[in-house]
C-alpha cells in the first residue's frame, strides 16, 4: 500500500474515525431519542452497551483492516486462508458494502435536508417562522422530488469530491480540518446554551439517573443507537484500519474515538434540551426536532441569526466527514475494478449510491402512499440498513476475530495476551453476539 493511502500520524487516525463515527447519530437522533425513552436512564443504557457492543465491533473491524493492510475483502481473504478456513469469507465485506451503500444512499438524502436549512438559516428565514410554519415548509421541501434529488445530488458530490482523492490527501485532511472546528463550535454552541433558564434542567435530564422501571423498548433504542453511533457493522472502519500507522495502538484509539462521540452527543443533548426546556417545548419531538422545532426556537433567541447557521454548519461537517466513510468501502471496491484509480472509483460509487438514493428519496412524493403496517417506504428501508443489516454485518465480524482469525494475529495487533486477551475474547465470543442478536430479533419482531 502506497505512503498516499495510509493516515500519516496517530492524531489524523484519531480524527478521521472520530469524523467516521461522529454524524446524524449524534446530532440529529442522540437528542430526539433520548428525549423519547426517558433522558438520563436512555443515556446510561447508552454508555453501557457502547463499552460492551460497540467497542469489541469497532476494535474488530480496525483489527482485521490493519492485519490484512488491503481492501476489506482482501483482508478478510487472507486472514482466513492463513488460518486454515474458507477463503469466501471475503464475501463478508460485500455485505458489509451493500450495507454501508444503503445506509449512505438515506444518509445522503437527509444530509440533503441540512444542506437546505443549513442555506435557509444563512437567510434568516427562521427568524420569522412559526413551528407550523417551518413543518409545512418541511413537508413541502420532502414532497418536492426536484428538491429532494437536487440536494441529495449535491451532498453526493461533495462526498465524491473526497473520497476521489488518495487517502492522505482526501480522508485525512478533511478530518484534519474539519474535527477541530467542529468542536470549537460544539463549545461555543455549548456556552451560548448555558445562559438559558432550561440549562440545568437538561443537566439533570441527562444526568440525574432515575431508577425507574426499564421498558424493552428502552434498552432496544439504546442497544441500537450504539452500534449505530459508531460507524460500525459495514466494513468502513476495516477499510480505515488498512490505513492505520503501524505504530498506534488500536485498543487507545477505540477508547479516544468512543469517548470523543460520546462526548459529542453529550454536548447536542445538552445545548438541545437548554432550549427545548427554556421555551416550554416537548422533549419526545421525534425526528422533527432538529429540523421543525429547534431551527425555530434557536431563532427567536438572543443572536439567534448567528448561531442557526453556526449549529447546521455543524450539522454539515458532521454528515460529510461520516458520508465519506460511509462511502470508503464501496470506493475501494469501484477503484479496484477501475485498476486502482480512486478517482474513477468514487465517481462510479458516486452514481450508483445517487440512484440507489432514489428509492428513499422519492418515498415522500412519488411513493408516498407505498406502506405497511403504517411503517413509510423510508422507514421500511432505513430501519432495515441501520437495525438489521448492520447488526448482521457486525455479528459476522465478530465471529470471524472471535473464532477464525489466528490467535497470534490477535495478540500482535492489539499488543495484549494473557487476562486482558481473554476478557476481550469472551466479549467477542460471548457478550456483544448476545447483544446483537438481541438488537436483529427485536428489530424483524418489529417489521
Amino acid at each position: 500500500m502506497s505512503s498516499e493511502n495510509r493516515i500519516t500520524s496517530n492524531r489524523a487516525f484519531i480524527f478521521a474515525i472520530a469524523g467516521a463515527a461522529i454524524g446524524l447519530g449524534n446530532i440529529w437522533r442522540f437528542p430526539y431519542v433520548a428525549g423519547e425513552n426517558g433522558g438520563s436512564l436512555f443515556f446510561l443504557l447508552y454508555i453501557i452497551f457502547v463499552l460492551l457492543l460497540g467497542l469489541p465491533v469497532m476494535i474488530a473491524e480496525i483489527v482485521v483492516g490493519r492485519a490484512g493492510r488491503a481492501s476489506p475483502a482482501s483482508s478478510l481473504r487472507q486472514l482466513a486462508v492463513s488460518a486454515g478456513h474458507s477463503k469466501h469469507w471475503s464475501k463478508l465485506a460485500w455485505l458489509g458494502t451493500l450495507a454501508a451503500t444503503m445506509i449512505l444512499s438515506f444518509y445522503s438524502v437527509v444530509s440533503g435536508w441540512v444542506l437546505h436549512f443549513f442555506f435557509k438559516s444563512v437567510s434568516g428565514e427562521f427568524t420569522a417562522n412559526s413551528i407550523q410554519a417551518t413543518s409545512e415548509g418541511f413537508q413541502q421541501l420532502l414532497e418536492s422530488p426536484w428538491q429532494v434529488v437536487l440536494y441529495h445530488g449535491l451532498f453526493i458530490l461533495m462526498t465524491v469530491s473526497i473520497s476521489g482523492q488518495s487517502v492522505s490527501k482526501g480522508i485525512e485532511k478533511l478530518n484534519n480540518w474539519l474535527m477541530p472546528l467542529m468542536y470549537l463550535i460544539l463549545v461555543l454552541l455549548l456556552i451560548y446554551a448555558s445562559q438559558f433558564s432550561g440549562f440545568t434542567v437538561a443537566l439533570n435530564y441527562l444526568f440525574a439517573f432515575k431508577f425507574e422501571a426499564v421498558s424493552s423498548g428502552v434498552v432496544l433504542e439504546a442497544m441500537g443507537h450504539a452500534f449505530f453511533t459508531l460507524a460500525i457493522g459495514a466494513c468502513c472502519l476495516m477499510a480505515y484500519g488498512a490505513y492505520m500507522p503501524d505504530r498506534q495502538s488500536v485498543v487507545n484509539a477505540v477508547l479516544i474515538v468512543a469517548l470523543l462521540d460520546v462526548l459529542v452527543a453529550v454536548m447536542v443533548g445538552v445545548a438541545t434540551f437548554a432550549v427545548v426546556f427554556s421555551e416550554g417545548l416537548s422533549v419526545a419531538g421525534g425526528p422533527g426536532l432538529m429540523f421543525i422545532t429547534l431551527p425555530v426556537a434557536l431563532a427567536q433567541m438572543p443572536f439567534g441569526s448567528l448561531i442557526l447557521p453556526l449549529f447546521f454548519l455543524l450539522l454539515v461537517m458532521a454528515v460529510w466527514t461520516s458520508a465519506v466513510n460511509l462511502a470508503e468501502p464501496l470506493v475501494v471496491m469501484m477503484s479496484r475494478l477501475c485498476s486502482g484509480f480512486r478517482a474513477a472509483g468514487a465517481t462510479i460509487a458516486g452514481v450508483i449510491i445517487f440512484l440507489v438514493g432514489l428509492i428513499p428519496g422519492l418515498s415522500f412524493s412519488f411513493w408516498k402512499n407505498v406502506s405497511v403496517e403504517g411503517k413509510t417506504l423510508f422507514d421500511l428501508y432505513t430501519g432495515f440498513a441501520t437495525q438489521v443489516m448492520l447488526p448482521v454485518v457486525g455479528l459476522l465480524v465478530l465471529y470471524f476475530c472471535g473464532y477464525v482469525m489466528e490467535k497470534k494475529v490477535l495478540i500482535e495487533q492489539l499488543g495484549m495476551e494473557g487476562k486482558p486477551l481473554q476478557i476481550w475474547q469472551f466479549l467477542i465470543r460471548w457478550v456483544s453476539p448476545s447483544l446483537l442478536l438481541i438488537v436483529i430479533a427485536g428489530e424483524l419482531f418489529r417489521f
